[in-house]
């Protein structure tokens, strides 16, 4: 069975406007990254919002969640801004014990050159398909489980809670 890939938006899928040197939405890149990954796993991607993680509301959360309890597959991946990822997957734990879903985003836009993105992308595709059931957080090779993890905005990285 295909693994599912939703799109939510976050700096994974930002763009960089030359005249004005913002950041800014325009297509997801996961198709290219995927690509160039030479990636043999079935995946399918559905782009639910492109939206940074600071701006995402509890409506976007409720949608995000319902994506996922409709759709058949088992196995989800989701993109994601990295501020409040840990926050949509606590939602996501609470409401949904039959699945296995691995969240995962970027602290540098892909489109930069140098984003960990590609990186996260493929840890997170092995993670889907090895972890049981739960809701994850993928991110720099580690995994952690959705309850026991904050992102450290000192460092930038992501840390399992003493």
């Amino acid at each position: 069975m295909a693994i599912k890939i939703f799109v939510t938006g976050g700096t994974f899928d930002k763009a960089y406007n030359l005249i004005t040197g913002e950041l800014f939405f325009k297509d997801t890149h996961l198709n290219e990254m995927l690509r160039l990954a030479r990636s043999q796993v079935d995946t399918e991607i559905r782009t639910i919002m492109m939206v940074d993680s600071l701006s995402i509301k509890n409506d976007d959360r409720d949608i995000i969640l319902q994506n996922c309890k409709k759709c058949k597959e088992d196995k989800i991946l989701i993109t994601h801004g990295t501020d409040t990822m840990v926050e949509t997957a606590l939602i996501l734990s609470k409401h949904i014990k039959n699945k296995t879903i691995v969240l995962t985003g970027a602290m540098i836009p892909y489109t930069f050159g140098s984003s960990d993105g590609l990186f996260n992308l493929g840890s997170a595709l092995a993670f889907v398909q090895l972890l049981p059931q739960g809701v994850y957080i993928a991110m720099n090779g580690r995994y952690f489980k959705c309850e026991n993890v904050k992102k450290n905005k000192k460092t930038g990285y992501f840390e399992e809670i003493d």
